[in-house]
């Protein structure tokens, strides 16, 4: 690792560990939004922000060029109950730095940084670069990326920085949520009355466990249905339900539009189903876009990624790519190898090299 890189590989895991100490759960993010925000102005670079979202763009900035946007979050799950760590002491040992949120998302949140620090001052760049640094991915919140794309210049393309082992997720399952409600009449269980909608909310998650959709997407594989929920309103022993509600996450691969899930299932249904939100679309990046190509130059891997993230939310092309390993992400005692965090400084570089500079081909 060159002197350069070095010192942004040390200011990167020292910025790590104070997010690590400070609690940053979903829509509580203003303190880690503030440090990432006073990092800027140490090192005299204008940050401007959004609500809980931080966001810099190169010195030399153009309009006339494309631009590229870095993005991570800083906010985190709650930590789960297995922990014997404290989640919010930054612990290294044995190469590895623990906290939550160590590895989704910080260790990528700062390698992207470092990347856009190691570009900020250059003259000659092809591209120009954003990096943001956003709230609420954890919960999709209305208040993250979604807020703040329109506050920013048209963006051409992007990274999105998650742990995917510094591999390629080329594409990404959409996530649809919707709520059944099964109708029928109330009566008495014991004189054979009314008519049972939990009998038809059985039928109809009957089909949905059976029901295989045609188009199976050669990075994502086949669209998946899973009921998650089911109740009725009425607790007494002796009374026919006369509704039943139940909950149904759907994970859609690139072949298919909500409209056409939504359709299919509803025309297969009694119940009737009403989605919560249409906001969190699968997504994909074609094979030759330069960002895959650079890192297919780089012996980087490419696949489908069954987790949605703020990919979803973006109206332009991205690779999600990042340090760590989502295996880690949301488990007790999380933690990220320091050798990953500087492999993906070292990666991102490379990977930009080859396509903001004017030698590149």
């Amino acid at each position: 690792m060159n002197q350069s890189i070095n010192i942004l590989y040390q200011d990167s895991v020292r910025l790590l560990k104070e997010l690590i100490a400070i609690p940053s759960f979903s829509k509580e993010e203003s303190a880690t939004a503030d440090s990432i925000e006073k990092f800027f102005q140490s090192k005299n670079i204008k940050a401007n922000r959004y609500l809980n979202n931080i966001w810099v763009a190169n010195q030399y900035f153009d309009e006339t060029k494309p631009t590229i946007l870095l993005n991570s979050h800083h906010d985190t799950v709650k930590p789960n109950k297995a922990y014997t760590l404290d989640p919010f002491s930054p612990i290294e040992k044995e190469g590895k730095l623990f906290g939550l949120g160590s590895n989704d998302a910080g260790g990528s949140l700062v390698s992207l940084l470092a990347l856009f620090m190691y570009y900020y001052a250059a003259e000659d760049l092809t591209h120009n670069l954003i990096y943001a640094a956003t709230a609420e991915e954890e919960i999709s919140g209305r208040n993250g990326i979604e807020a703040l794309l329109p506050k920013l210049p048209a963006i051409a393309y992007g990274i999105v920085g998650e742990p995917t082992q510094m591999q390629m997720a080329v594409a990404e399952r959409g996530l649809l949520v919707l709520d059944a409600v099964a109708t029928g009449k109330p009566g008495h269980a014991a004189r054979n009355e009314g008519e049972n909608a939990l009998y038809k909310a059985i039928k109809d998650i009957q089909w949905i466990g059976d029901y295989q959709f045609d188009k199976v997407s050669d990075l994502l594989g086949p669209v998946k249905m899973t009921v998650t929920v089911i109740e009725t309103e009425n607790k007494a022993h002796n009374v026919v339900p006369a509704s039943c509600n139940f909950v149904i996450d759907v994970r859609v691969n690139e072949c298919y539009s909500f409209a056409e899930i939504i359709h299919t299932i509803q025309s297969n249904l009694v119940s009737v189903i009403q989605p919560r939100s249409l906001r969190m679309k699968s997504s994909s990046i074609p094979l030759d876009h330069p960002l895959v190509q650079a890192g297919k130059q780089l012996g980087r891997i490419w696949y489908g990624s069954p987790t949605t993230s703020d990919k979803a939310l973006m109206p332009f092309l991205t690779l999600k790519m990042g340090p760590g390993d989502s295996a880690r992400s949301h488990s007790a005692d999380e933690f990220i190898y320091l050798k990953e965090i500087e492999e993906g400084i070292q990666l991102y570089i490379s990977i930009l090299d080859l396509i903001i500079l004017k030698h590149s081909t």
